[in-house]
């Protein structure tokens, strides 16, 4: 098994919050190899119809059984959201410790369950990042189809091209409307298509809402579904420009580059180096392996972006507690010449305390001006993730 990033404290209950197909229970099953939990898995029927009309049923199993487990093990509980009542009166009562895994916490926080007041520690699994591939990592292969861990794993490309598109139309489609997070079905199935295409581009809820036939305040809901669901990521724009001509709509990722193409229609297509797709793909790479640095490593950084009605722009900004703010420019390419650099030398004179980085794909880093370019790894250790 891949050594994974997220730091799980285990001196406390905790929740491990995941898309499905991120390895919540491949790590779980890693992680409690010694210590023989009680393992419910509610993704079974046979668990699922065992403690959804009478959750109290766990607490009598507790309390009677012969076993008296230091730790249980919930597997997607937000299909039984009342087992979170009872894990909180074991923990209570009990002292007993629950290690919780869920795909959806909007269904969760949607049913006012019991998040446990801080009882249990809260933790994000993402797609893999480069670091945990670690020798295996290839640039061109994760960009065209993500990181997904399963796909890691298939080495026939018509697998994996299967595997993604089951993926985006079964999970993304079918799963979340199992869960009852959205009742129209047509203009959901129409948004997440376009939720592929636009990835990446500034939000147009209006737009939006008028392709997929509805309103604004629905497509809203749409977005902060994929959120919640660890499905995507919202990229606000900078609130603290010295530009009034700015842009405030932010900019929505899918959580992983191979289902986005997959939604696309596109996942069976190479990526070819110096072309747009490529130059996009790797971009959305560098934004989505920061968030996911950001959060394994807990350093509260806030990860914004900034641009102007004249299309000015800085892909992302950095500001990081105790140190100086960082605007990063991202390019795809080799050789890094000044008009790539035209946007971030001027932004750099409105923001004279700010850092300026771009990262790219040369071999070594260097310093252009006020300016340092980075490979791409370098320069997002360098920033600190």
């Amino acid at each position: 098994m891949r050594h994974r990033l997220v730091n799980i404290l285990q001196s406390n209950s905790f929740f491990l919050f995941g898309a499905r197909g991120t390895g919540k229970t491949t790590l779980l099953r890693e992680l409690f190899r010694d210590k023989n939990p009680l393992w419910i898995d509610l993704l079974t029927a046979r668990d699922e119809q065992r403690y959804i009309n009478n959750p109290d049923r766990l607490i009598e199993e507790v309390t009677l059984g012969k076993i008296k487990p230091e730790w249980i093990v919930i597997d997607e509980v937000q299909k039984v959201p009342k087992l979170l009542d009872v894990a909180h009166h074991l923990i209570e009562e009990r002292g007993i410790k629950f290690a919780l895994t869920g795909s959806s916490a909007r269904k969760l926080k949607r049913g006012a369950a019991n998040l446990l007041a801080g009882r249990a520690y809260v933790n994000n699994l993402f797609p893999l990042t480069h670091r945990e591939l670690g020798e295996t990592f290839d640039l061109s292969e994760l960009l065209t189809w993500g990181t997904l861990p399963k796909v890691t794993t298939l080495m026939d490309p018509l697998e994996r091209a299967v595997y993604l598109e089951s993926y985006a139309h079964t999970y993304l489609k079918e799963e979340i409307l199992a869960e009852q997070l959205v009742r129209n079905v047509a203009p959901f199935r129409k948004f997440l298509e376009i939720s592929g295409q636009t990835s990446g581009q500034l939000v147009n809820y209006r737009k939006i809402a008028s392709e997929i036939g509805s309103d604004p305040k629905t497509v809203r809901k749409y977005f902060e579904i994929l959120e919640d669901t660890l499905l995507g990521i919202t990229l606000p724009a900078f609130n603290k420009s010295l530009r009034k001509q700015q842009r405030s709509a932010p900019k929505f990722f899918l959580f992983d580059v191979g289902v986005r193409r997959a939604i696309e229609g596109v996942v069976a297509q190479p990526i070819v180096e110096s072309t747009y797709e490529f130059g996009r793909a790797f971009e959305e790479f560098i934004i989505l392996e920061a968030t996911r640095l950001n959060s394994y490593g807990r350093k509260n950084f806030k990860l914004s972006f900034l641009r102007t009605e004249g299309d000015a722009e800085i892909d992302l900004i950095v500001e990081r507690p105790g140190a100086k703010s960082v605007l990063v420019e991202i390019k795809s390419g080799k050789s890094i010449q000044d008009h790539h650099l035209r946007h971030l030398s001027s932004f750099k004179r409105d923001f004279p305390d700010f850092e300026a980085v771009c990262l790219s794909r040369e071999i070594r880093a260097r310093k252009h001006g006020e300016i340092t370019i980075f490979p791409w790894q370098e320069g997002l250790a360098e920033i600190g993730f």
